[in-house]
């Protein structure tokens, strides 16, 4: 399982963890998120984010 980091303010998307305050299951890996993911801090799309 891998960490994603929001490249404007340094949000982390976990896999192992998910997003469950957002519907988004443990385990749930960062290329199967919805188109439409947005980061929990700052709102910008999955194309700003980079894997740590």
């Amino acid at each position: 399982m891998a960490k994603y980091v929001c490249d404007v303010c340094g949000w982390v998307y976990d896999e192992e963890a998910g997003d469950p305050d957002r519907g988004i299951a443990p385990g749930t890996k960062f290329e199967d998120l919805p188109d439409d993911f947005e980061c929990a801090l700052c709102g910008v799309g999955k194309d700003q984010f980079s894997q740590e």
